[in-house]
């Protein structure tokens, strides 16, 4: 090679190229990994040597090589490629590998614009030095090169336009800590700081996209899910519209209940007009949905809900579909359709069910949530009502319908009202469940507004986070992780603003947490148990007890000390009603595990002391964070050992965890023969999750006569999963016949709202 060739630095300086150096680089991050070859990154990276040449693009070529060699015969090409962003990563942000001192780094950051001013006046230089001494910058070495690129694409601080970087993961994982403790008094923050460090840095908890890429920045709103509900009048209408582009704009998935917008129709003001129906209303929110792109990290998304027996459900069912013309479609919202033991019913009688618009019928649309009893006979008795408008329909037509409409498009999902209702932490008398998030875990509370300003409106927040599954070695460990989380995120919820007042009302109130797992998968295959014989029921039950119990011991502890949620009384937990005592007891039938912590003790305490959180637990579809952690999506079988995640920088390969040692035990997604073991885990799990669960139903043509599959057996699985006491069902994913190994392609909740 000619000796005269230069290369550019990042600096601008020029010096000769020396290729030791380059290949030190990639035998520094070769070290120690099985089956790399530093010699074959080196021959696939064909770099073009020319004059002038940036050290960033040479950089580059080498960790695409790198990522290129990722396979199932050499899966630690994931760590080496990664060691080599995250080298790339860390010269960009600081200008060489060894990061500045905390301090340094925070004050630059603070001046420029970047961190939150907070953070230099809450600690002092003597603090941030003892913070500085508890970060492990070694810990990068254990991201997946997966990881590192949605941390550089997602996470990171940094200039969206020029690309520019300004800090490391680790410097994350410690100002994240250090926000959320800040508040804490002096002499014991520090040890929560570094104990909440070091469970998120090292995996054990996952954090959310907003709290991973807001929390240390001016911007102050990290709940991942947020419910709107809205009434049937212009004014809340409005407000609605208003309070959805204030949280898309914040990066939140949406949830809008419309339920109650009455039908195509109706009179308006004493029959001086009638209504155009929903629909006109329903591509109002979806233009707000639509209005803002989140600063880049992820897309606004929305899942709008409705009744099935309203008016006009034949229309609204096929909004989502690609037939039709515009005028009559509404494509770019996904939908949740609300059921109850009544429509079942009739299902299973074959009888019919009535359609009614909500306006005509008082008090049947708050019964269909509040109170079961009480909608049967209302809707008995309207039926009756020969006064009333209304049109029958045979059930059976009409979850014919919702499912096929649910198996073409994927996303029209499912919400079992009653449900929500009867097993929740929540007494629906006075705070009942109207709808759930885009993402199908969230049931809380929520009441139309009357204006956008209006107090006494209500908008359900989510905060969210995650075990990982994976990394815990004893479900004891559980106890002290439980206290580290609720602490934090309740800490958060005081931390962060509400740009709607509606929205402070309900989270001062409620205080609403939702922790979830991730790497279920993994748990299951380093257990040798599977989703589909039964062979898991037993470990998930012992395992969904000892999340629930734990984060409610936590919250009871926090409530000791700072005092119980102010809407407290508006929970079953209050009347000492816990998880254990309304779930549907046809699990008992199939898991036989009894229960194995003090429920009884916990009842007592939180009865006198109460829980600084009404809710606790939600299982999340976390599809980004799962990456960032080297973990399965989580509670969902991999498609492939290696799944291909798909990114703004192409195609991302990931490896299922302990891939060597464990491919025989993963249960690979179309290996599943059915859905029934996958859903009785889901009610297993539902049995003690006190809002809900993103579930989802997979369907192979190729097992099903003719390639198709029937409807009959969709049906089959949706009435299992409501008799197990399933919520809310999420995706309808169906083979494609694409090559699994390229599975998982960010199934990311619409556009990337409400992940984790």
């Amino acid at each position: 090679m000619n000796n005269n060739l230069f290369v550019t630095k990042r600096d601008g300086e020029k010096e000769p190229i020396d290729l030791d150096k380059i290949h030190k680089v990639i035998d520094w991050a070769a070290a120690g990994l099985n089956s790399v070859s530093v010699s074959q990154v080196e021959i696939k990276s064909h770099i073009q040597f020319y004059d002038g040449i940036k050290t960033e693009d040479i950089h580059e070529t080498i960790i695409k090589a790198a990522a290129d060699l990722i396979s199932e015969e050499t899966p630690d090409y994931q760590y080496l490629a990664a060691r080599l962003a995250i080298f790339h990563l860390r010269k960009k942000a600081f200008g060489k590998y060894e990061p500045p001192a905390l301090f340094e780094h925070v004050q630059s950051m603070v001046e420029a614009g970047k961190y939150d001013k907070h953070l230099v006046a809450d600690y002092s230089a003597e603090e941030f030095a003892v913070m500085d001494s508890y970060i492990d910058h070694e810990r990068d070495k254990s991201f997946s090169y997966a990881a590192v690129k949605q941390l550089e694409g997602k996470y990171l601080v940094q200039n969206r336009v020029t690309g520019e970087i300004y800090e490391s993961a680790q410097f994350l994982y410690m100002l994240v800590a250090a926000c959320l403790f800040a508040k804490y008094p002096v002499e014991t923050r520090l040890q929560y700081v570094k104990g909440f460090y070091d469970a998120i840095s090292t995996f054990k908890i996952s954090l959310p996209t907003p709290i991973m890429a807001g929390v240390r920045t001016p911007t102050r709103q990290f709940s991942s899910c947020v419910l709107i509900e809205t009434g049937d009048s212009l004014d809340s209408i409005n407000a609605t519209t208003s309070a959805i582009v204030k949280y898309v704009s914040q990066r939140a998935g949406i949830g809008i209940n419309a339920g109650r917008v009455r039908a195509l129709g109706s009179t308006i003001r004493n029959g001086e007009a009638f209504h155009t129906g929903c629909i006109p209303f329903y591509k109002h929110f979806q233009t707000a949905v639509k209005s803002c792109s989140q600063g880049g990290v992820r897309g606004g998304a929305a899942t709008l809900f409705y009744p099935l027996w309203h008016l006009e459900v034949e229309s609204l069912l096929v909004l989502k579909n690609n037939r039709g013309v515009e005028e009559n479609r509404v494509r770019h919202l996904d939908y949740g359709v609300q059921f109850n033991k009544t429509m079942y019913q009739r299902l299973i009688k074959g009888d019919y069910i009535t359609l009614f618009s909500p306006s005509d019928v008082p008090g049947l649309y708050d019964a269909f949530f509040a109170d079961q009893d009480k909608f049967a006979e209302l809707y008995l008795k309207y039926e009756n009502d020969a006064s009333i408008r209304k049109k029958r329909i045979k059930a059976i037509e009409l979850f014919t319908l919702f499912a096929q409409e649910r198996a073409s498009t994927g996303r029209i999902y499912l919400q079992n009202v009653d449900h929500c209702n009867t097993h929740s932490p929540f007494n629906p008398e006075v705070a009942p469940i109207r709808q759930s998030n885009l993402c199908l875990e969230i049931a809380l509370p929520t009441k139309p507004m009357k204006d956008v300003n209006d107090p006494d409106g209500e908008i359900a927040l989510c905060t969210l986070s995650a075990f990982n599954l994976g990394k815990i070695s004893s479900l004891d460990e559980l106890d002290g992780l439980a206290d580290l989380v609720v602490r934090a995120l309740d800490s958060l919820l005081d931390y962060q603003d509400y740009p709607v007042p509606a929205a402070h009302t309900a989270t001062m109130g409620r205080r609403t947490l939702g922790i979830g797992v991730i790497n279920y998968a993994y748990y299951l295959a380093k257990n040798g148990v599977f989703y589909s014989n039964g062979s898991a029921n037993n470990l998930t039950h012992r395992t969904f007890e000892a999340i629930q119990f734990y984060l409610l011991k936590a919250s009871n502890q926090l409530a000791k000390e700072q005092g119980a949620c102010p809407k407290f009384n508006e929970t079953r937990l209050s009347q000492g009603i816990l998880p254990i005592d309304t779930y549907k007891k046809e699990i008992d039938k199939i898991c036989s595990e009894t229960l194995h912590l003090d429920w009884e003790g916990l009842r007592t305490s939180i009865k006198e002391y109460g829980v600084r959180n009404s809710t606790v637990t939600a299982l999340m579809p976390s599809e980004t964070s799962s990456q960032i952690s080297n973990a399965t999506n989580g509670i969902e079988p991999p498609r492939g050992l290696i799944s291909i995640k798909a990114s703004k920088d192409g195609v991302l390969k990931q490896v299922v965890p302990e891939y060597e040692k464990l491919k025989g035990n993963y249960e690979l997604l179309w290996n599943i023969p059915n859905n029934t073991g996958y859903l009785e885990l889901v009610g297993i799990m539902q049995k003690f999750v006190d809002q809900t669960i993103s579930a989802n139903t997979n369907y192979d043509p190729l097992r099903f006569e003719n390639g198709k599959v029937p409807v009959k057996q969709i049906l089959k699985d949706i009435l299992l999963a409501y008799k197990l006491g399933v919520k809310t069902m999420y995706y309808h994913n169906t083979r494609d016949g694409a090559d699994d190994s390229q599975g998982d392609i960010e199934d990311d909740c619409a556009g990337g709202a409400c992940k984790i």
